[in-house]
């Protein structure tokens, strides 16, 4: 199945977004202790080449503990030992469906409850090779959501995009990993004229601002903070040509304010405008640039609290 599904040069970081998560009510665990081991999960994510951020961070990798054993020393300074039943888990956290688990023992001692279980913890080592099939089962299951899901993602990005929320509906659509390859290839045919209408709006507001900064004075000052605005306008853009019209024209002007820098000015001004068409000029590009949109769109979205549906998972 996944070898069906995959390209051979993609890249896991930017296929399956699996986010850590540990909840506090998962036993008697300290934040301490619930720190560390979010950072063992981490570790074992990036060991298997997945992770980032996706638009709803849907599938998770979490961990239940139960004590197996315990004992408290009777000696100075008093020893805590704790055997544990570590459970680690992959499943998607919206729809509540669990795709894959792994049961560890481990044992930790220390002077306090926190330190014996953080020596517990610290033993779950991610280049275990026991992870390998586990994550790739998940791997496996996440796949076949994108399978079934396909259509109902691209009608999503659709009536995002029917709501000039085009930086949504290319968070939607940049989701997809790219092992999916027909779900991937269809949500990249689609991306492209919302990138086209998200990248046309985005112009004219640059425009916009590099206009009235330039406007505001006239001046080197003027001619810097316009350029700001300048050099974020994508060159295959609308209005593209206006923001190579507007370049030339405060190129001429500080040309005219100062004859001896102007060379100097008109040579790093050309140069800006020319080093961003260059860097279009591969469909790759195009694609980087949606998913950097997308990424972007999932960071900067509102820090809610999520109530993942995983309640049936510890039982």
């Amino acid at each position: 199945m996944l070898a069906q599904n995959s390209e051979a040069s993609a890249d896991d970081a930017a296929r399956i977004p699996i986010k850590a998560y540990v909840p506090t009510d998962i036993g008697d665990i300290t934040p301490e202790a619930q720190s560390a081991l979010k950072t063992r999960i981490e570790r074992i994510i990036t060991k298997a080449g997945l992770g980032g951020s996706s638009y709803d961070n849907r599938f998770i990798m979490t961990a239940k503990i139960a004590e197996l054993a315990k004992e408290v020393s009777s000696t100075t300074p008093t020893i805590y030992y704790y055997e544990l039943e570590i459970t680690l888990l992959i499943g998607d956290a919206i729809e509540g469906t669990l795709f894959a688990s792994q049961t560890i023992n481990t044992k930790g001692a220390g002077p306090s409850h926190t330190k014996a279980y953080l020596a517990a913890i610290k033993k779950i080592k991610d280049q275990d090779p026991l992870y390998t099939e586990f994550v790739e089962k998940a791997k496996v299951k996440i796949i076949e959501y994108y399978n079934s899901k396909c259509d109902f993602i691209l009608k999503e990005a659709e009536t995002l995009s029917s709501q000039s929320d085009f930086e949504g509906a290319i968070s939607v659509l940049t989701s997809v990993p790219d092992v999916c390859k027909d779900c991937y290839n269809k949500a990249m045919t689609a991306v492209a004229p919302i990138y086209q209408k998200q990248i046309d709006k985005q112009c004219k507001i640059d425009m916009m601002e590099a206009q009235n900064a330039w406007n505001a004075g006239q001046d080197e000052g003027a001619a810097k903070k316009a350029a700001q605005f300048l050099g974020n306008i994508d060159p295959n853009s609308s209005c593209y040509s206006d923001a190579q019209g507007l370049s030339n024209t405060i190129a001429k002007r500080i040309q005219e304010l100062d004859q001896r820098a102007q060379a100097a000015e008109q040579r790093e001004w050309e140069f800006k405008l020319k080093q961003q068409a260059d860097a279009v000029n591969l469909e790759k590009s195009r694609i980087n640039a949606a998913r950097a949109i997308g990424v972007a769109r999932a960071q900067n979205q509102p820090k809610t609290t999520v109530v993942y549906n995983i309640r049936s998972w510890w039982y």
